[in-house]
């Protein structure tokens, strides 16, 4: 990938606010902020115009409530298509946390998450969202 320099002409606090954001993210560069923020904006406008994205669901729960393993196998078998692996790990006695990556469009992974999300059992459900490439 090339790399091509332009100057940036900012108002001293905007300038102010993008080197507490560069400090506060350990940023090794404004250039890197920048280019950070810029990718963030196209992924989320990716969400917003239903574009294709890949993700990561979060699941924590607790595995002794009844049925609650077999519900989120059933809603995953259902969506298959929209699944490219998943990763349960035994947190302590009680607790599960699954990890499921999947890709598809934007609409469809948020109804899946919103799906596994309202499963009874589950605690804490995150949908974290990127572009495909």
């Amino acid at each position: 990938m090339s790399v091509k320099r332009f100057g940036v002409s900012l108002e001293v606090d905007l300038l102010d606010k993008l080197d507490r954001l560069v400090e506060k993210h350990g940023f090794p560069n404004r250039s890197q902020a920048i280019r950070y923020l810029i990718n963030k904006e196209l992924v989320e406008r990716e969400w917003v115009e239903d574009g294709e994205v890949t993700g990561a669901l979060v699941l924590l729960y607790d595995h002794h409530k009844p049925g609650i393993q077999e519900n989120l196998t059933r809603i995953q078998h259902d969506h298959h298509q929209l699944i490219l692996s998943g990763q349960h790990v035994h947190l302590d006695h009680d607790h599960c946390l699954e990890t499921i990556t999947i890709r598809g469009k934007a609409s469809r992974l948020a109804q899946l998450a919103d799906r596994l999300k309202t499963v009874k059992g589950i605690k804490h459900g995150e949908l974290i969202m990127t572009t495909t490439g």
